[in-house]
């Protein structure tokens, strides 16, 4: 298997044997305890951050190659993110650290309780190609703020970041604590076969199965990052510049991030028929402004990451139907592996465009008699990881939040809650199960041990053999909480 990194952490996993002895490295760092000090886990965060500072362009132009990033959207979708989850990890990893109080019954008497919260071990992570910056050193962030060991085996299908991280971060980070492991399939397997204490995997169904598989063997958790069919609702809007901001927002949500190969952007949209000729309209308008008029010269937009998702693409598109409902673009590229952006009017429901993940430039538009229809076809689909609604209605809101699941739900704004935060990201179903970002990636990578304290004083002779009537009714009260029938038992009174 050909790797895609010359520094010396990119060449581990040539050989079986060597990669053992890097992993026994990492994990007798571990068990020496000194990645759990506050102090090891700041000083890793503020290297983090430095690194961030010190190659920024490094990184722009790493984005450059692999995907056509603009340095401005490689700044907004993956260097300033990382920054901002460094920057707010750092504030708050001591108060995240801290053991936290747990009230007990007053039947526990005298006791204390506490949740202290402990680093899991050495976790192995896997990050994606289209945001390979921003996907790989996030979970990373969480990783270090609770206090493990980490093995980052980044996307080989984005070389140019791949080798950036792989010789940029030893220079950086704990060298003995954090590693990074290049490579292809073989690889990812030899990685697999390894004992980790935590898998974080951000990628395809295809590769998520072969994961758990692997992570069965060794009752590994895992926190699973895919994707799906985010669908966005786009009820009407009685104000003219209300409209015209959700437009732009669509626009932005669906060729912004990576030229629509981003999990959380938008697949399609579901808007009534009486307004969707508008809509479109709206649409074209928007990206001509954008990205400019010309479609075989356009600006600041993304290419297709390889010829393999290139054809992918292609693929959808030679369907007769899908190709007869194109209201806009269709423009295609091979040798500069670039696609228009491009509008689909009532494609057929059950050819492959609707029935799995774009991840590309295509945009269905799926008309509808009445908007809140939108909520039955949304759940007759798997459940996708982000679903936008642009409304006002909020009864309507309520429903789309009673009646529908998805790994979240953004009303009025596409994408911008993968940057917030103090809000979980993550999938439900076939989008993916478990979360992360600021305090959710420390618990994602943490496990809260509870505590109790007692002394030798104050026995409660009941809870032991031998068995009686009187030990039954006082267990009852017990579990009850009953303190007032546990007096009145315990001074005869109560039957």
């Amino acid at each position: 298997m050909k790797m895609t990194g010359s520094g010396v952490n990119g060449m581990i996993g040539m050989e079986g044997g060597r990669m053992e002895e890097s992993i026994g490295e990492l994990r007798r760092t571990f068990r020496s305890g000194k990645t759990r000090s506050a102090a090891w886990r700041k000083a890793q965060l503020k290297a983090l951050l430095q690194l961030l500072r010190d190659n920024e362009n490094k990184i722009f132009e790493a984005l450059k190659h692999d995907l056509g990033k603009h340095p401005v959207e490689s700044y907004r979708d993956e260097l300033g993110v990382v920054e901002k989850s460094v920057k707010y990890s750092l504030s708050h990893v001591d108060e995240w650290m801290a053991p936290k109080k747990s009230s007990l019954p007053l039947i526990f008497f005298p006791a204390k309780g506490q949740v202290l919260p402990e680093p899991l071990g050495l976790v192995l992570i896997f990050s994606s190609w289209n945001f390979p910056i921003s996907l790989a050193l996030d979970p990373v962030i969480g990783a270090i703020s609770a206090g493990n060991s980490v093995v980052l085996k980044p996307s080989e299908q984005a070389p140019a970041c791949s080798s950036f991280l792989a010789n940029t971060i030893p220079l950086y980070l704990d060298s003995k604590a954090i590693k990074v492991i290049e490579g292809g399939a073989e690889i990812s397997q030899q990685l697999l076969q390894q004992k980790w204490d935590k898998i974080f995997f951000t990628g395809s169904p295809s590769v998520a199965r072969i994961v758990m598989s692997a992570a069965v063997k060794h009752l590994t958790p895992v926190t699973i990052e895919l994707g799906g069919k985010c669908p966005t609702i786009f009820d009407y809007l009685s104000s003219p510049s209300d409209t015209e901001v959700a437009v732009k927002r669509v626009v932005g949500g669906k060729w912004g991030p990576c030229n629509g190969q981003a999990c959380i952007g938008v697949d399609y949209v579901l808007v009534e028929e009486k307004f969707a000729s508008h809509l479109i309209e709206m649409l074209k308008k928007t990206i001509k402004k954008f990205y400019g008029e010309n479609p075989k010269q356009l600006k600041d937009i993304s290419k297709i990451v390889n010829k393999h998702h290139f054809q992918r693409l292609r693929n959808l598109l030679k369907d007769p139907l899908v190709a007869a409902s194109i209201v806009h673009g269709g423009l295609i590229d091979e040798e500069k592996l670039f696609i228009e952006p491009t509008i689909l009017l009532d494609p057929p429901l059950d050819a492959e465009i609707m029935t799995e993940e774009i991840f590309g430039p295509l945009l269905p538009i799926i008309t509808l008699k009445n908007i809140e229809e939108s909520i039955e076809f949304i759940n007759s689909r798997p459940k996708p990881l982000a679903l936008y609604a642009f409304t006002n209605d909020e009864a309507f809101k309520r429903r789309i939040l009673s009646e529908t699941s998805s790994g979240s739900v953004t009303f009025n704004d596409i994408i911008i809650q993968f940057v917030c935060d103090t809000l979980p990201f993550g999938g439900v179903g076939q989008s993916g199960f478990g979360r992360y970002h600021g305090k959710y990636s420390f618990d994602t990578f943490s496990h809260e041990k509870a505590v109790l304290r007692r002394s030798f004083f104050l026995e409660l002779e009941p809870r032991f053999p031998p068995w009686n009537d009187f030990k039954l009714k006082f267990i009852r009260l017990a579990y009850s909480f009953d303190y007032l029938g546990l007096i009145l038992l315990l001074l005869g009174l109560k039957r």
